[in-house]
């Protein structure tokens, strides 16, 4: 492999770097198979090995560039250099549509910074049934190899549409209930939720900024067991973020 290739794909690490190329990468066996068929191949840079034991479709076959461990490595950002190393163009950016959204659960992210907690979140939505997530410009790049490796491929199926958060917001139909976690939030157990509505989520050290907190309608409150107790100061955004979504999806099987 080229010097010229590597210093080009290890770019890709960067923001700045995808948006000059128009691409991302993805990397190891389950993320590239997840995603293959999902994102078109610019590069697929694999081992001989890796390539003798899996098949790739048919578009990928004129992006096939055989490599060895070492040279991944320089191009790899995970700390054990993987087999295989798919780099992608990059999708055309979503469109925000507030009437698509509309009878819909929906993520909406305030300047959620951690690239393992984007990603996360990205594969607890695939989970959860939910394909579009709102989020602040300050939010994480969802192309981040560290975020596109955390999705287990949920980067596939859920869109993230960046924006000014409050405004989107403020653009959704009038009878679609914002909801946000907040320390003097109503119990989210006994809170009445809707099977609809946007579950607004804050900054991993700030919550919820005051600009966003004005579009919540309901706020809520995740509380610590058993009340009263010291417990730890705050959950991590990724974790609140799939015990809210539980929450939510149960009423769909209440009685």
């Amino acid at each position: 492999m080229v010097n010229a290739l590597k210093k080009e794909i290890s770019s890709l690490a960067t923001v700045k770097g995808r948006r000059k190329l128009h691409a991302f990468m993805a990397e190891g066996t389950k993320c590239v198979l997840d995603t293959i068929e999902s994102f078109r191949p610019r590069h697929i840079v694999a081992t001989e090995g890796w390539l003798q034991s899996h098949e790739l479709p048919r578009a990928a076959h004129d992006c096939i560039i055989t490599a060895n461990l070492g040279e991944i490595k320089q191009i790899s950002c995970m700390t054990l250099a993987p087999e295989v190393v798919a780099v992608y163009e990059l999708p055309d950016e979503p469109i925000f549509c507030p009437e698509s959204l509309t009878g819909k659960l929906v993520v909406a992210l305030d300047c959620v910074q951690d690239p393992g907690n984007l990603g996360t979140i990205m594969r607890t939505a695939d989970w959860m049934g939910i394909d579009t997530i709102l989020a602040s410009v300050d939010t994480a790049d969802c192309f981040n190899p560290k975020v596109v490796q955390a999705t287990m491929g949920a980067i596939s199926r859920v869109k993230v549409v960046y924006g000014d958060l409050p405004a989107m917001l403020g653009a959704l139909s009038a009878d679609m209930p914002v909801y946000g976690t907040f320390l003097n939030g109503e119990n989210l157990y006994t809170n009445p939720l809707s099977a609809a509505g946007v579950v607004v989520m804050g900054n991993e050290g700030k919550g919820i900024s005051d600009a966003v907190a004005r579009c919540v309608t309901s706020r809520l409150l995740i509380p610590s067991f058993p009340p009263g107790a010291t417990t730890s100061e705050s959950l991590n955004v990724a974790t609140a973020t799939a015990i809210v979504l539980a929450q939510f999806r149960s009423k769909f099987f209440a009685k």
